[in-house]
């Protein structure tokens, strides 16, 4: 098992600032997979002229995470791959360690690291000794992929735009008696929420709340049918009714973050598609 056996995905938009620090974390004999979700020919450009590992392929729009992440995934031709986020970083032994796992627990769908949101913690509960843990779902900023266990159930479903597409890929895992395990041992450095330029926080913002909202109705429906997941999510669509009201009087951002989560959860609950795009 070596760097020959795994691919990196990196799934981007708008995240000139933030993926170099990815890239450059990634060992340049690995292969790199870039997937822009837009038709920017001078961001391929610059990418695969600094990084020779790397290749940038453009979707032509922004098709979201998942069934960006699912072009890459078909691409692959080794026998592992790592689903990076543009604002996340390996450290020097980070691939290293998700082989070391792969060997411990060879059964496996998916490894993820240890949840790292800054540069300098690694707590002493997650020693180097702990041995890996069998859970439900990871996070879905780094996942590292035994891609022989996804012949059966494929890999994301495409009708999340962005949120839960993670969670619903290892639902299915799960369900269909795959292995998911997380390696404390395992650090990845990620931000969080900071893939994309900071100067267009505004509307990914607006982008988010719908999304969210979307994804976690149509999510609920897919696995315990329009009734339970009405009722699940009823408290958000009244709250986010009174909030319009409430913030009309003094806070237009407030208002029109809280009609966002109202019309992406309206839309999902009449079944229309996750169609909304951020304005950038």
């Amino acid at each position: 098992m070596s760097i020959k056996d795994i691919t990196v995905i990196i799934t981007s938009f708008k995240s000139d600032e933030k993926i170099k620090n990815c890239l450059n974390s990634i060992n340049r004999d690995c292969r790199v997979l870039v997937i822009e979700n837009s038709n920017n020919e001078l961001f391929k450009k610059n990418i695969e002229n600094e990084f020779s590992n790397v290749e940038c392929i453009l979707t032509g729009s922004n098709l979201g995470y998942g069934k960006a992440n699912n072009i890459g995934l078909k691409k692959v031709k080794t026998k592992y791959a790592l689903i990076l986020n543009p604002d996340a970083s390996l450290y020097e032994n980070s691939l290293e360690n998700f082989f070391k796992v792969a060997k411990q627990v060879s059964d496996f769908a998916i490894i993820g690291p240890y949840i790292q949101t800054s540069k300098n913690e690694f707590k002493s509960s997650h020693s180097t000794m702990d041995e890996p843990k069998s859970v439900s779902n990871v996070k879905g900023f780094a996942m590292f992929l035994n891609l022989s266990e996804f012949t059966e159930i494929g890999f994301f479903d495409e009708s999340f735009f962005i949120y839960f597409e993670e969670i619903d890929l290892c639902k299915r895992l799960t369900l269909n008696n795959k292995k998911i395990y997380l390696a404390p041992q395992i650090r990845i450095y990620h931000e969080g929420g900071k893939s994309h330029d900071k100067s267009i926080n505004k509307p990914m913002e607006l982008s988010r709340n719908w999304h969210w909202m979307w994804s976690t109705f149509y999510y609920h429906k897919k696995y315990k049918g329009f009734l339970v997941s009405f009722v699940i999510v009823f408290p958000k669509l009244s709250s986010s009714i009174f909030k319009i009201l409430f913030y009309s009087f003094f806070n237009e951002d407030k208002k029109e973050i809280y009609f966002q989560r109202y019309s992406g959860l309206l839309n999902a609950i009449l079944g229309k598609n996750s169609w909304y795009r951020p304005k950038v």
